[in-house]
């Protein structure tokens, strides 16, 4: 065997069942043994190697398992680095190999070579430089399990050519790790550890669970739930938790942060224990972070030890698994005296709801997305975004009831995440619905992949919220920069909106459409539509799902519309904007 051949034996050993993978000159060897396993894998060729990466974590992300995405040298391996670094700081467990120059070509400048091993090195969990071909088995071998076990991560194989065409007579496709220092596991929970946390639990009057993505990732939702019935605690998730609780439970106060529910922050500004689960206690949540929840005592369980007292000193810090944490805390705890809390939180959400002037007469993107939210409440639907305005508005209005259905570029914040990793998502679940929720500016980012959806038949939906603008920023000028516009509009430079100080009102359209996303949805094609016009919303959202290929919706929505509330970046929830 080839150590081409060798390399795809152990993907399918693995148990891949989809790769995304662009070809190159220093990955065709690889390639060509993909032919040479039948349907063993289902190959999707991206338009983008960024776009086949992302659809990795769009993959791995709704699955659990790892998603694979593969580029050749040079250009091709340097387009999977932001999807790379997307997926470290989310955790989410990716495998990605890159074709190198020959060895003996290695650090000579050669024709697209780059050294990826040294450019990933602080964007992957692990990363490998393959350099012998009976190295194969064990890196593939530990290179799995590095990204699924512990805190999952991306992990790197760097494929020389000469090393992917070198063959091997006698393979051992199974060899014993060789992994010195790694944990895949945390450590068992003590049994005293145990005990302090019930007893902080009964003394505490005013608790709060603050639940992260690692209860998603670490399958604990289920266990959290119960958690929080049996205790009776009010509960903030923070963005990658969505779904871990149902927004009907009654101890639900959504999500924390910057642009999260004034409840939780108000919530977590007054308890007296924080109970911080699967979390990092990232920026975007803490604002300025010696204010962040100042007057309780914190318990902070994490799998990763790096993360405890990185960020916020922790009074009780547990390195564990945080589903086994959670099933020893069921067996003991009891509800604390906590009802005059429950009711102040009660109290809180009926205050300060998610609002939006309902009576504007055409569609505003919190109506949009309540409204999609509404219509796919029953059905089987998974959820994608880019990153923006639209990201914020889909957390706030789109009701997540179940883990791993919401999917975000969270820690990193990438524009054109949201179409391919919609497209990972359809591929691993074919027989669900897939929206990707996108705003215009990241939509075009990753456009070229409506080609994959039309081409490899995934069905991918794209509710298109299009206010001509670069949202968010625009915000952050109106806000804080005097509505200055520096290079926020999309259109051409002729129009007004593209400089100047913004003087319109807060329902103000672009003048001019551009581009027509229905004419480059149809040149793709893709089934396609536009409206503006707020009783044409519902039917035409039917519409999308209805249709049998993928499809974009340009919803026209007005620009000047904001996000609240907002936590001005580095200050405290006392200086929360509301309106």
């Amino acid at each position: 065997m080839t150590g081409a051949d060798i390399l795809v034996k152990s993907l399918v050993e693995h148990g891949v069942e989809v790769l995304f993978a662009y070809p190159g000159g220093c990955s065709m060897p690889m390639h060509q043994a993909l032919t040479r396993f039948g349907d063993s894998i289902r190959t999707i060729l991206p338009r983008h190697e960024q776009g086949g990466a992302f659809a990795a974590q769009g993959y791995a992300r709704a699955t659990g398992k790892v998603g694979v995405a593969m580029a050749t040298s040079g250009p091709g391996a340097t387009n999977l680095v932001t999807a790379i670094a997307d997926a470290k700081l989310d955790s989410v467990p990716i495998v990605c190999i890159t074709g190198q120059v020959p060895t003996k070509a290695i650090g000579s400048d050669a024709f697209q070579e780059t050294p990826m091993a040294e450019i990933c090195r602080g964007i992957t969990k692990h990363h490998y430089l393959v350099t012998k071909v009976s190295d194969l088995p064990r890196i593939m071998k530990e290179a799995f399990h590095i990204a699924a076990t512990g805190r999952p991560g991306p992990v790197l194989i760097d494929m020389p050519k000469d090393v992917q065409l070198g063959d091997l007579a006698d393979i051992d496709m199974d060899p014993p790790m060789c992994l010195p220092g790694y944990e895949a596991s945390a450590p068992a929970i003590p049994s005293e550890t145990i005990r302090q946390i019930t007893a902080a639990i009964k003394l505490a009057r005013r608790p709060v669970i603050y639940a992260g993505g690692g209860v998603v990732l670490g399958g604990a939702s289920e266990e959290l739930r119960e958690f929080i019935t049996k205790s009776g605690i009010p509960t903030v998730t923070t963005l990658m938790g969505l779904g871990a609780v149902p927004p009907e439970h009654e101890h639900s106060l959504d999500w924390l942060g910057m642009h999260g529910a004034a409840y939780a922050n108000y919530a977590v500004r007054d308890c007296d224990l924080l109970i911080a689960l699967g979390v990092r206690f990232d920026d975007r949540v803490t604002g300025k972070v010696e204010a962040f929840a100042k007057d309780a005592k914190i318990i902070h369980v994490d799998i990763d030890g790096s993360e405890l007292n990185k960020n916020k000193e922790a009074h009780i810090p547990v390195r564990g698994d945080v589903k086994q944490f959670l099933t020893e805390m069921n067996k003991v705890v009891q509800k604390p005296e906590i009802s005059d809390w429950q009711k102040h939180c009660v109290a809180l959400k009926a205050k300060h709801p998610f609002s939006y002037d309902e009576n504007f007469d055409g569609i505003l993107q919190q109506h949009a997305i309540k409204t999609l939210s509404d219509i796919t409440a029953d059905m089987d639907t998974q959820i994608t975004v880019g990153v923006g305005q639209h990201q914020m508005w889909a957390a706030q209005f789109y009701k997540f009831r179940k883990p791993r259905t919401w999917h975000s570029s969270s820690g990193l914040g990438t524009m054109g995440f949201g179409l391919p990793a919609a497209m990972g998502v359809q591929a691993a679940l074919p027989n669900s619905l897939v929206i990707d929720i996108d705003g215009d500016g990241s939509f075009q980012m990753n456009v070229q992949e409506l080609a994959t959806c039309f081409c490899e038949e995934l069905p991918v939906k794209v509710f298109l919220l299009n206010n001509q603008h670069l949202g968010m920023v625009v915000q952050w000028e109106d806000r804080f920069m005097d509505g200055n516009r520096a290079h926020t509009y999309l259109g051409p430079i002729s129009h007004n909106e593209a400089s100047g100080k913004s003087k319109v009102d807060r329902f103000k359209y672009a003048e001019t459409r551009y581009p027509d996303f229905v004419k480059i949805a149809q040149g793709y094609g893709c089934g396609a539509a536009s409206i503006k016009k707020k009783g044409d919303l519902e039917g035409a959202i039917r519409e999308m799902i209805e249709h049998k290929g993928p499809y974009v919706l340009d919803v026209e929505v007005p620009y000047q519309e904001h996000v609240l509330p907002m936590i001005p970046g580095g200050k405290t929830v006392e200086d929360m904007i509301l309106k």
